[in-house]
C-alpha cells in the first residue's frame, strides 16, 4: 500500500527536488573541518556513494566559508551550509556558492539579520531550512513553556518563518528536532497542522549505535508512515556513512524509494535448521554488500518451509541434507553443495542483476524442484515433528476447549 504524503510547497536544492511531489531525500553531515576542502570532499563523496542525496557542512569560521568555494564546485551532491550565531557567515556561504542554508533560530535571533540573509538567499535562489533544535531553543521560549516542549519548538519555527515570509522568501524547509522521541514526533505532528512547507525529519543527538539507530528509526518511520516528512537525517554518533546508509535503507524498506541496496532476510533458526543460519547469513550479507547487490535475499535454515516462507524474496537459499537449495521468488531453481551455498547465492544474485528475474527462472535446472521435494520428504521422515508443532497445537486446542469452572 502506497503511503499518502502530506501536500507541501516545492523547490529544489541544487538538482534535488524537495516537497511532496518529489522522492523523500536522505541527508547527512560531514565531520571534517570544512576549511580542509580535500578532506571534506573525500567524505562527501563517501557519504554520497552510500545513499545521501544532500550533504550539510558546517560553516563556523571564515576559513570554512573559503573552503566552501572549492567544495561546492566539486561536490557530487548539493551542499547545505550549517550556520550558527554569525549571520555574516551565512552571507559568505551564499557568496561561496552553496545550494542551501540551515539557520538555527535559537542562536541567530535578530530580525534584521535574519531578513538580510533571506534577501541575499532570495537573490541567488538558495533555499533555507529553519532548523529548530530542542537543545538550543530561544531562552525566552524556554521561560515561557518551562521546557523544550512541542509547542515551544513550533512557536520558534513559526516566528522565524514570519521573518522570511515578510521579505517574500518562500523556498523554506522546516525541522523541529528533539532528542526525546515522543516529543520529536509530537512536535512534527503539531507543525504539520500549521504549515504547508516541506519538513526535514530527525531525532537530534540520537547518540551512538545501536541506541541512536533505534531512536532515529522509531521517530522518523512513525512520521513517514503518517505521510509527514520530505527529507530525513539519522543524527548518529558514528561515521556519517552509516547515517546515509541507514536513511536510505529505511526509505527502501518503507517502499518510499526504489531499492538500490541489499535487503537480507533470514529465519531466526529452529530445530529443523540443517546449517548455522547466523553464520551463513552473515557471510552472505558481507559478500552481497561488497558488490552492492540491490535485491531482497533470503537465507533460510531448512528447505521444508524456507522457500515458501520467503517466496516474496527476489532470491534465497535454504538448507537441505548437506545441500543448499537456491530459489527465486519461492521456486527452487538449482541445488548446490552445502559448502558452496554462499558463493552460489552471490553468483545467482549477479546473474539476476544482469539478466533479470524472469530470465533466471527460465534457466532453472529441470530436476531442481524434484530434488528439493525429495530432501523435504527425507527431512520430515528423519526429523519428524522436531519443533513439536503437533504436540503444541494439541495443547492449544485443549486449553481453548476447556470449560470454565466459574
Amino acid at each position: 500500500m502506497k503511503l499518502q504524503r502530506r501536500k507541501t510547497t516545492q523547490f529544489k536544492i541544487g538538482n534535488v527536488g524537495i516537497g511532496s511531489d518529489f522522492p523523500i531525500s536522505v541527508q547527512s553531515m560531514t565531520t571534517t573541518k570544512t576549511r580542509d576542502a580535500e578532506a571534506t570532499l573525500a567524505q562527501i563523496y563517501e557519504i554520497a556513494a552510500n545513499g545521501a542525496d544532500i550533504v550539510r557542512v558546517t560553516c563556523n569560521e571564515v576559513e570554512a566559508a573559503e573552503g566552501l568555494v572549492e567544495i561546492t564546485e566539486r561536490s557530487p551532491v548539493p551542499i547545505v551550509a550549517d550556520i550558527h550565531f554569525q549571520y555574516k557567515l551565512a552571507l559568505a556561504a551564499i557568496d561561496a556558492g552553496v545550494n542551501g542554508l540551515r539557520l538555527n533560530p535559537g542562536n541567530i535571533r535578530k530580525e534584521s539579520q535574519i531578513k538580510e540573509v533571506a534577501k541575499a538567499a532570495l537573490g541567488q535562489n538558495i533555499p533555507i531550512r529553519i532548523g529548530v533544535n530542542g537543545g538550543s531553543l530561544d531562552k525566552d521560549l524556554l521561560e515561557k513553556y518551562g521546557d523544550a516542549t512541542p509547542e515551544a519548538l513550533v512557536e520558534s519555527a513559526l516566528k522565524e518563518l514570519r521573518y522570511l515570509e515578510d521579505v517574500g522568501f518562500y523556498d523554506i524547509k522546516i525541522s523541529v528536532k528533539h532528542s526525546n522521541v515522543p516529543m520529536m514526533i509530537e512536535s512534527y505532528r503539531l507543525l504539520a497542522e500549521k504549515v504547508k512547507y516541506p519538513l526535514h525529519l530527525g531525532v537530534t543527538e540520537a547518540g551512538p549505535l545501536p541506541g541512536g539507530l533505534i531512536k532515529s528509526t522509531a521517530g522518523i518511520s512513525t512520521l513517514l508512515n503518517e505521510g509527514i516528512g520530505d527529507t530525513i537525517r539519522f543524527s548518529l554518533t558514528t561515521n556519517p556513512i552509516e547515517e546515509a546508509k541507514s536513511g536510505r535503507q529505511l526509505l527502501e524498506y518503507l517502499e518510499l524509494r526504489e531499492r538500490n541496496s541489499l535487503d537480507l532476510i533470514a529465519c531466526p533458526s529452529c530445530g529443523r535448521a540443517e546449517v548455522d543460519v547466523i553464520k551463513v547469513a552473515e557471510e552472505a550479507q558481507d559478500a552481497l554488500n561488497k558488490e552492492n547487490i540491490p535485491l531482497q535475499v533470503a537465507v533460510m535454515g531448512c528447505v521444508v518451509n524456507g522457500p515458501g516462507e520467503a517466496r516474496s524474496a527476489d532470491l534465497g537459499i535454504a538448507a537441505g541434507k548437506n545441500k543448499g537449495h537456491l530459489f527465486i521468488r519461492g521456486e527452487v531453481v538449482r541445488v548446490v553443495e552445502e559448502k558452496d551455498m554462499v558463493s552460489s547465492l552471490l553468483n545467482e544474485a549477479r546473474l539476476i542483476v544482469e539478466e533479470g528475474i524472469d530470465a533466471r527462472l527460465a534457466a532453472a535446472e529441470d530436476n531442481a524442484a524434484e530434488i528439493a521435494q525429495k530432501d523435504i520428504n527425507d527431512l520430515l521422515n528423519s526429523q519428524g515433528d522436531i519443533n513439536k508443532f503437533l504436540e503444541r497445537k494439541k495443547s492449544v486446542v485443549e486449553i481453548t476447549s476447556n470449560q470454565d469452572n466459574d
